[in-house]
């Protein structure tokens, strides 16, 4: 029986070990030749990859050499993770300043524009009813963007319509479906309207990383269309055993209005009608996106 704190069963140790093996791996030796290079003995390098061999920093420091990296190569976690990111480091040991400078420019140009196609997601938020389906709709095809109604893509993951995710596994469970759906919408590379759930900005996590990715809008409406839209397109339930449906919605709106508010933008689409509504939003986003 072997105690697993003591230091040749150390986590550093096995760190070290996984980063001279990726080490020698990059350079295409054998165990042998790096033993040979870096004057240590092959079973001595044995212990030391597979994390059981107690390395002195002067070996490290032989190896290290041998291996043409820094000693503190060998003591990150940090390749562990990111295997990528050493790869490209290797890539760029020999270049000239001048090189590193374009290496650099490209690197900032090709974020930059990584960022810039994010701020081309729109994402409409608001209470059902606000008219971010029909209005998003139209916008994406106006634009020529990518639409996306969330609600649906939660239904697909799940295989169930979001009232039977609610009733069957829990409020809880219907967040996770919905911070998945829009995950997904926001690692696509496509320029994309995007149509919330009503309750989206409930969900903390889910409404951070859509105030993060995307230009949000907060479709507002009186309650009254709120209500009276909702019911327009067949579904009852807002006046399904509750004679104070209106009174509910406004309480609803009331409770979510602070998190409403903090959109980048808002739009009253009780002001206009439809046509003028896209009209209007399909103007404004041209500009937000400079596609005009």
């Amino acid at each position: 029986m072997f105690d697993s704190t003591s230091p040749t069963h150390s986590p550093l140790l096995k760190v070290i070990g996984h980063q001279v093996r990726w080490w020698r791996h990059q350079r295409k030796w054998t165990r042998k030749e790096l033993a040979l290079a870096a004057h240590v003995s092959e079973r001595h390098l044995a212990s030391l990859e597979s994390g059981t061999g107690n390395a002195s920093i002067m070996i490290l420091l032989q190896v290290s050499q041998a291996l043409d990296c820094e000693i503190t190569d060998l003591l990150s976690s940090f390749n562990l993770k990111q295997p990528q990111l050493q790869a490209i480091q290797q890539l760029l040991v020999d270049k000239t300043d001048t090189e590193l400078k374009l290496v650099h420019t490209y690197l900032t140009q090709l974020l930059s524009a990584k960022a810039k196609l994010n701020q081309r997601k729109i994402a409409l938020v608001g209470l059902r009813g606000a008219g971010k389906t029909t209005i998003g709709q139209r916008i994406a095809n106006e634009l020529q963007l990518h639409f996306v109604e969330l609600s649906r893509d939660i239904e697909k993951l799940a295989g169930c319509k979001t009232h039977e995710i609610h009733s069957l596994y829990g409020p809880l469970a219907y967040q996770r479906y919905q911070l998945r759906a829009l995950e997904n919408a926001l690692a696509s590379e496509l320029p994309a309207i995007i149509a919330t759930t009503g309750g989206i900005v409930m969900d903390l996590q889910a409404w951070e990383k859509l105030q993060a990715q995307c230009l949000t809008i907060w479709l507002q409406a009186k309650p009254e269309d709120h209500l009276n839209r909702v019911m327009a397109q067949g579904d009852m339930r807002p006046m399904a055993g509750s004679s104070q449906a209106l009174e509910d919605l406004k309480h609803i709106l009331d409770e979510r209005t602070p998190m409403y508010s903090q959109a980048h933008q808002s739009f009253d689409t009780s002001a206009f009608n439809l046509k003028e509504a896209v009209k209007r939003l399909s103007l404004d986003l041209k500009y937000a996106m400079k596609l005009a």
